[in-house]
């Protein structure tokens, strides 16, 4: 069995595993253990990845997409989940807005620099990117209505009446993207999964290619791998106070910024290394991919979780910062989709976006 461990050196940071336990367990300085755990999450998150692409390619393309589709983005969730127990809202909502901005701004933006520095042209399927970028609207539609509601109706009603109907907004918002998302799922499954049949070929094992691994190592590795993110994330969240005192950070611009990278991470490699192959198709895939399945899976499911954990949903009412990255960096990810090619400077211009955002996410008060 080729279990391609030396072909990914993300890998070598399972070292880290038993340090940040080690660190925890000794009492050590919250920031260290916030590291440590940081660091721990992405090895883990690419087993994950990797486990699923070969019970995916074990399994067939219906199973397979469904299985992609519900665990592309299952560390993030996890560790949303963990901090939605502790009642840290402000770092749920800021990892899911950090994972859409992350996407669209950063990780697509190192794809077509790269990309474009080794290609002078490159090219991509239009109409998929641009029902990508298409959803994604549609998804920040919805997370924009609760602020939207929330500002206007500030002054003319009571702060419990306001917050109450806020819920409200977001439970039934959250309940239509969730419809949407699966209507996705179906689309790119079964009516026109001409579309992104060869991207996805080539996500898994390639064409032709067997698998790597067998379906019972990767169910067994997918499972401990679960299980460490989940270890790892308590951890992190519990680290989460000590670590922003120390670095002079908001838990806002930890979820926006450090979080979202950190649950990206092996993802976000994968997308720039495809680009650096001359595989646009695939990259623009998994980044916008990425972004869809946080606004339209995972947002909706942790506002029902919240309803489980705390006996309340969780409110869409998103900070006007947030909810004003989130329209810029979808905004710019439509114009780059549009005339179906792209070139290093491009990749510039989406980074520059994403450092300028980062600045004033860090400078929040």
């Amino acid at each position: 069995m080729r279990l391609g461990w030396r072909g990914n050196p993300v890998y070598g940071l399972l070292a880290v595993l038993p340090v940040a336990v080690g660190l925890h367990y000794a009492e050590a300085a919250g920031l260290w253990v916030f590291l440590a755990s940081g660091l721990a999450i992405v090895p883990l998150a690419a087993l994950m990845g990797r486990a699923t692409e070969c019970l995916a390619a074990r399994l067939g393309s219906g199973v397979g997409g469904l299985l992609n589709a519900t665990f592309g983005n299952a560390a993030e969730l996890i560790i949303a989940l963990v901090a939605l127990r502790d009642e840290k809202y402000a770092l749920v909502k800021g990892s899911l807005t950090g994972s859409i901005i992350g996407n669209a701004l950063l990780v697509l933006g190192l794809a077509l620099t790269l990309g474009g520095v080794r290609y002078r042209r490159q090219t991509f399927n239009r109409t998929a990117a641009s029902l990508g970028s298409t959803l994604l609207a549609l998804a920040a539609v919805g997370l924009v209505i609760p602020a939207m509601y929330y500002e206007v109706f500030t002054a003319e009603a009571g702060p419990q009446a306001r917050d109450a109907q806020v819920r409200n907004i977001s439970a039934e918002i959250a309940a239509l993207l969730g419809a949407v998302y699966v209507l996705y799922l179906l689309f790119i499954l079964r009516t026109h999964r001409h579309l992104f049949a060869a991207a996805s070929e080539a996500h898994l094992e390639g064409p032709g290619r067997p698998p790597a691994w067998g379906a019972g190592f990767s169910l067994a590795v997918l499972v401990a791998a679960t299980a460490g993110v989940a270890v790892m994330s308590e951890l992190l969240v519990g680290s989460l106070e000590p670590a922003c005192k120390a670095l002079g950070m908001t838990e806002v611009f930890v979820g926006v910024i450090v979080v979202a990278i950190v649950g990206n991470a092996a993802e976000h490699s994968t997308a720039v290394l495809v680009a650096w192959k001359n595989d646009l198709d695939l990259s623009l895939g998994i980044a916008v991919g990425s972004s869809i399945q946080i606004a339209l899976f995972v947002a909706p499911a942790l506002v029902f979780a919240n309803l489980a954990l705390h006996g309340q949903v969780l409110d869409l009412h998103f900070t006007v910062m947030e909810t004003l990255a989130v329209i810029i960096s979808i905004g710019i990810l439509h114009m780059v989709a549009q005339d179906g090619e792209s070139n290093w400077l491009e990749g510039v211009m989406l980074l520059t976006v994403y450092a300028m955002l980062a600045v004033a996410f860090y400078h929040l008060p």
